[in-house]
């Protein structure tokens, strides 16, 4: 996946610092097991990290990528004491917890940005047992990028409510963008990579290009796996071994589900439990419909597991609550949405001539043989035709050259159709324009489709107790189709109800929900928790370029404060 340096980037002065020298070196992360009422330091820091045969600046939490694992019990509280020793002001989000809205993390909003040498003080709640993570919420497509992200593990507080397993494995999924030994620059002052988000050439699993796992024979090991990229989606396989979906974003699901992969899209996390079963060398593998990347390497000994848990693992478990749930949704499903959204771009065309300057060409960046003498789109995928060469100019001009698709398959492997594998882009197939693309010629909008409004303009209004069928819509009808988890912060959490009309047939809470490009999903959002609170597009890119809005949810007459 290496990429080659770009000859036409800016001028290093112009990008966050990227010198490694003099800094500590990265640590693997500790685990902290946290009861009610600990406290302890978070700190942001550079940190230099070894990568094949180069060594790069990033960031970390406590000096290690990712940062610290926090094990607390359903139900406790924890105080966080952050300091802020990196490249710019900084909050701290905890992703998918339904928490008190001032500790949520969300800059201007809730809290004042903590300064670079500032320290700010968060209490966290757990109410909800399940796997969770943190990273920042100011320029996320840098500070998330260098490796600001760790997990949080919430012991559930009702027993049996996960099956046994032998052993707990913590697997952040992760993509880097190398050039020239060093990660790629960023700008401090806007966002690029702003079309599909800034994929990278080298993957990561927790914070580690080449990561090795060992299991015994007939071990059942749980996987906790949350996708920490800015852009990537992972289509987790284990060839080999067998695998048990039994959770999700936010605890268990309905029913408990053999499979042979699992997606993942940007902040979405996944609980799997794996039966090796047989001794050997397996690969924990990134399968795309073009492509398979080795995440991880596991070395199955033939030394016994103890106690043998090969039996239950071949139970497939019912939740009860999710089961209630189900009784209670057939009205839902039948109802129309309580609110609509769209998901839509609008795309400038960067190479566009000035006007008088003659005939033009246009293409598709994603298929550069489909052309038109006339403004349109993609009939292959919809995307809106940029233009491609001047026919003719005036005298001492020289046409800027037409990036496209082509700079993708030297570096990514194969080429595959825009939109392929069910709506998701695997790969960044137009490299060159999207590397050009910022908030400046690149606006990504969510839209309220009652009141016209788009994203900071976007005005909900929900009481603590509500329920709320919201529909996302990933319009075609736009200038770059593609796909979107879309996050609601912790007002509450949701179920999803139904996919292009289909009913979801496995429930489980979440706080983030892939939208596939042209998909329309219906979620059932169950509000908790009074305050001002976030909604945006995962993908740190679009959210950068303004795909976000803030919600407001009143307390219920009568609740205690």
């Amino acid at each position: 996946m290496q990429q080659p340096p770009q000859p036409d980037r800016p001028a290093p002065a112009e990008f966050f610092p990227t010198d490694p020298s003099g800094l500590p070196e990265a640590t693997r992360p500790r685990l902290l097991e946290l009861a009610d009422g600990d406290a302890f330091d978070l700190r942001i820091g550079p940190v230099a990290k070894r990568l094949g045969e180069a060594t790069v600046r990033m960031l970390g939490y406590n000096g290690s990528i990712p940062g610290p694992t926090l094990k607390v019990q359903q139900g406790s509280e924890v105080i966080v004491h952050v300091i802020n020793e990196g490249d710019l002001e900084a909050t701290v989000h905890w992703h998918g917890l339904r928490l008190e809205n001032k500790y949520d993390g969300v800059p201007h909003e809730t809290q004042t940005p903590i300064p670079i040498g500032g320290e700010f003080t968060y209490r966290i709640r757990f109410p909800d047992p399940g796997l969770y993570w943190y990273h920042p919420h100011i320029r996320e497509d840098y500070t998330q990028e260098m490796g600001l992200y760790g997990n949080i593990v919430v012991v559930s507080a009702e027993p049996g409510y996960w099956p046994p397993a032998n052993r707990d494995v913590l697997l952040t999924l992760d993509d880097l963008l190398l050039e020239d030994g060093k990660i790629a620059p960023f700008s401090p002052v806007e966002t690029t990579y702003t079309a599909m988000g800034r994929f990278g050439n080298v993957l990561l699993v927790s914070g580690e290009q080449d990561h090795a796992l060992t299991a015994k024979a007939g071990e059942v090991v749980r996987l906790w796996l949350t996708n920490t990229a800015n852009t990537r989606v992972f289509n987790v396989a284990l060839p080999g071994a067998r695998m048990k979906l039994v959770g999700g974003d936010s605890g268990r699901v309905e029913h408990e589900e053999f499979v042979s992969e699992v997606i993942l899209a940007p902040s979405e996390r996944a609980v799997v439990d794996v039966l090796f079963d047989q001794r050997g060398q397996l690969e924990l593998q990134h399968r795309t419909p073009d492509r398979t990347y080795r995440l991880a390497t596991i070395t199955v000994t033939s030394e016994p597991a103890t106690p043998s848990l090969a039996g239950q693992f071949q139970e497939l478990r019912q939740a009860p609550e999710l089961a209630a749930e189900r009784q209670a949704l057939d009205a839902w499903l039948a109802a129309p949405p309580d609110k609509t959204l769209a998901l839509i771009a609008e795309m400038d065309d960067i190479a566009a001539p000035a006007q008088g300057a003659g005939p033009v060409v246009y293409a598709c960046p994603m298929h550069p043989e489909v052309t038109s003498d006339q403004p349109g789109r993609c009939p292959k995928c919809g995307m809106k035709l940029l233009v491609t060469a001047l026919t003719t100019q005036p005298a001492g001009r020289e046409p800027p050259p037409m990036p496209h698709a082509h700079g993708a398959t030297e570096h990514h492997g194969e080429p595959h159709s825009h939109g392929a594998g069910q709506g998701i882009e695997w790969e960044d197939d137009m490299v060159a324009v999207n590397r050009l693309t910022t908030p400046a010629n690149m606006r990504w909008k969510l839209v309220d489709r009652t009141t016209g409004a788009a994203n900071a303009a976007i005005d909900w209004h929900f009481t603590e107790g509500d329920r709320v069928k919201i529909r996302l819509v990933n319009e075609m009808d736009s200038d770059h189709p593609m796909h979107h988890p879309f996050h609601l912060h912790g007002a509450g959490r949701f179920l999803v109800l139904a996919r292009d009309g289909q009913p979801e047939l496995n429930l489980v809470w979440k706080d983030t929900v892939l939208v596939r490009t042209g998909q329309t999903v219906d979620i059932l959002f169950d509000i908790t928790n009074p305050g001002l609170w976030m909604a945006h597009c995962h993908i740190a890119e679009h959210m950068q370029s303004g795909m976000m809005f803030s919600f407001t949810v009143a307390r219920a007459q009568g609740a205690a404060r």
